[in-house]
């Protein structure tokens, strides 16, 4: 067995239930989330971290950039106290701030702070913000009906039992009595002892510990300080951008001219281009977490790409390399980031992000305010493409109008598939190897360097780290739902149901999984394709397809979009109809993707922009099929898997000639309208087959002849049986006779 063959196999991963590394909430679970919690206890995470940030820091920002005008205090600076002595004063502050005010430190959850607690959140956030979040806010769904006077109950209770000295079950379970029978009469039912006793491990926890522990908090997160950051390694720090592409580009469906947008991330000690993005469509959460998983993921070769494009880094032969891969790679650095820099657009705040930056742990910080040197690097590399490379191209559209060409659209002769293979070469060929003019290293600053030979001289001195993830990262990049298990028909997303044979265990159970989505499971599902969603199994850990029902038993089906969907919805509604199964919804979206329009008249029927809609829908599916692990390991029937294998193969390169400026002559445009529009006539068709087949399973015999009805029902006819060979010969001759007189 190879060492490829053994990193990737599906059940080589270490048990949930023996990991010391992972949180008490998560294990033999699906791993805990910030959306698992309510809002009250995020706000109450977020203080939690502010108190951190202070005691590691000096500063409760944790940047002394970003530092209040009474900061640092003086038992919290870090140039004259130490670390014991800033949290004994942390805790001294809350116990004061709780002495003042109970009720408002018991709300946010900072009333039994000790020296203890500060250091267990202090050391290590390694799960990101969800490690400073009590255990016992996401304790394990029982299914088990507790009332409200047994809840009260059992919170007195427990809020009596940390006063006193340690006490047994039996005597807790005493004091619930006695409180049940004082407070709301003998007459409410009380449940039994093993009952209470597994609720109180459920929601307090052990009892194991010593008396004066109890109160100490879950484990937390080590944080980095907001220090001055000297970049001095690869991958410390990676810039992210997106900008609009300055070349105009023909899209794959109709192949007209469009503007695409491009997306890089660049390292900033070695200024390598390690990883970027072409969309039809402004770049989304899901597109920024493909962007950070190519640059951990080594880059495969291309069929025309020659020997001086493979991996030749020395210290780290590229057949190594390539073993660990599984297929040859490029020369270009792949690493696991650090720490990501980002503008401050929306893409990069929201949860999924986060989500994203606990799973790769690294941390993703936007720029600061008014400090262009956090992100200047990016954005002078986009200046440097644009000039060595964009300009040089047809379609080029100039810096601004007043020196763009007469029409940039019909110079368009590339392809959205051909301009990333263009960009992909040029990176991996020109730009790696280039000569730095102003970005060489302090410690040779008139040396002549390039990003590759910056890689390799820091592989010399701090050695590489040949950490490729595994498939599975991609499914735990997807965004989630919390979602019931229907027990007929699968789950439900976005409108649409999901259903597979990896369901079958769990259908009609409830999940085991706590906090605010408690009963709850989890399925991860991919915006730019909502034909497949993907559920981790809870016991053996195993990835599974799940496809939507709505889809064709056979063949394919032309790609759409979930505004697509919110579309067949409102026509729904519009038309009156209510449908009873996904089944009956095909028809209708299939309707609102092809607009019910000949193929002959696509062209001059469909606006400019329901011809880009298709397009985009188009891109989106065939990116999430490009990024999709080749070797699922999912329960899904033969058909799916040879769907799912249509899918994962490239489309064909076109070679497309060079055209004059202004000219049509000798241009080649893969219009591939015409096959998009026959696919959804074909799902259309094979839909209606399937369905008459399933209401007529048996198919009836034929009716009888015209001419052997009317024998049967004739009085003067006798049966053939009546007659032998003979009696039959001479009957004929007889007739015969006759006839002729």
């Amino acid at each position: 067995m190879s060492l490829s063959d053994l990193i990737h196999r599906p059940d080589c991963r270490p048990s949930t239930r023996t990991r010391t590394d992972l949180p008490a909430a998560s294990r033999g679970r699906q791993p805990k989330t910030m959306e698992d919690l309510t809002p009250e206890q995020r706000r109450n995470v977020m203080r939690r971290l502010d108190h951190v940030r202070e005691v590691n820091t000096g500063f409760r920002s944790g940047d002394p950039l970003a530092a209040l005008p009474h900061e640092p205090l003086p038992q919290y600076d870090p140039e004259t106290t130490t670390l014991t002595q800033r949290r004994h004063a942390k805790a001294a502050e809350l116990r004061k701030a709780a002495a003042e005010d109970p009720d408002g430190a018991k709300e946010h959850a900072l009333h039994q702070v000790s020296f203890r607690t500060l250091v267990r959140w202090g050391q290590g956030l390694r799960c990101g913000l969800i490690g400073l979040a009590d255990d016992r806010w996401l304790r394990e769904a029982s299914g088990r009906r507790i009332s409200a006077e047994i809840r009260e109950a059992l919170f007195a209770v427990r809020t009596e039992t940390l006063r006193r000295s340690k006490l047994t079950a039996k005597d807790r379970e005493f004091l619930i009595h006695q409180y049940v029978r004082e407070v709301f009469g003998a007459d409410v039912e009380i449940p039994s002892y093993d009952t209470l006793k597994r609720v109180w491990r459920e929601w307090f926890g052990s009892t194991g510990a010593r008396q004066r522990y109890v109160r100490s908090a879950a484990k937390a997160q080590q944080l980095a300080t907001g220090r001055h950051v000297v970049v001095h390694r690869p991958g410390q720090v990676v810039a992210l951008d997106t900008t609009v592409l300055p070349v105009k580009v023909l899209e794959d469906v109709f192949g007209d001219p469009v503007s695409v947008h491009l997306t890089l991330a660049l390292d900033v000690y070695t200024h390598s281009i390690v990883a970027f993005r072409l969309s039809l469509v402004s770049d989304a959460s899901i597109d920024v977490a493909m962007v950070l998983r190519d640059v951990m993921m080594p880059l495969p070769m291309r069929p025309d790409w020659g020997e001086d494009m493979e991996w030749a880094y020395p210290g780290l032969p590229g057949m190594v390399v390539a073993e660990f891969a599984g297929h040859e790679v490029a020369g270009l650095p792949f690493f696991a980031p650090e720490t990501v820099t980002t503008d401050h657009g929306s893409v990069y705040r929201n949860h999924h992000l986060v989500e994203v930056q606990r799973i790769i742990k690294t941390n993703i910080k936007p720029s600061r305010v008014l400090r262009p040197q956090d992100k200047q690097a990016v954005e002078r590399t986009f200046g440097g493409v644009q000039s060595l490379l964009f300009a040089k191209l047809l379609g080029y559209q100039g810096v601004d109008t007043a020196d763009r060409g007469t029409d940039p659209e019909a110079d368009a002769c590339l392809t959205v598939a051909e301009m990333e293979h263009v960009i992909a070469t040029w990176i991996v060929k020109v730009w790696q190897n280039r000569r730095f003019d102003s970005y060489a290293p302090s410690w040779d600053p008139g040396g002549d360097h390039s990003p590759n030979s910056l890689f390799a001289a820091s592989m010399h001195q701090g050695g590489f780290a040949l950490r490729i993830p595994s498939p599975d990262l991609y499914y735990q990049l997807l965004p989630t739902h919390r979602v019931m298990i229907h027990g007929k028909r699968g789950v439900k997303i976005k409108n649409l149901w999901y259903d597979g044979p990896a369901l079958d265990p769990y259908r009609g159970q409830l999940s085991s999984r706590g906090g605010r989505a408690k009963n709850k499971y989890v399925i991860h599902r991919d915006p730019r394709d909502p034909c497949l969603v993907f559920f981790q199994d809870p016991r053996t850990h195993d990835w599974h397809t799940l496809r939507w029902v709505g889809l064709p038993d056979e063949g394919e089906m032309p790609a759409f979009s979930d505004a697509r969907v919110r579309d067949a919805m409102r026509e729904l509604r519009r038309r009156g109809l209510a449908p009873k199964a996904d089944t009956e919804l095909l028809p209708i979206l299939l309707e609102l993707i092809g607009r019910n329009i000949p193929v002959s008249q696509w062209p001059t029927q469909l606006s400019k922009k329901e011809r880009t809609e298709h397009a985009r829908e188009m891109a989106q599916a065939a990116a999430a099929a490009a990024d999709r692990p080749s070797a699922a390991t999912d329960a899904t029937d033969a058909t799916d898997k040879k769907r799912r294998k249509r899918q994962a193969s490239p489309p064909p390169v076109v070679t497309v000639p060079t055209a004059r400026a202004g000219s049509d002559h000798g241009r080649v445009i893969p219009l591939r309208w015409k096959e998009r529009a026959q696919q959804g006539e074909d799902a259309v068709t094979r839909e209606r087959q399937r369905r008459r087949e399933a209401a007529v399973p048996v198919q009836p015999a034929p009716p009888p002849d015209l001419s052997e009805r009317l024998r049967a029902s004739s009085l003067m006819a006798l049966p053939d049986d009546d007659f032998d060979d003979e009696q039959r010969g001479a009957t004929s001759a007889t007739a015969e006779e006759e006839a002729s007189q």
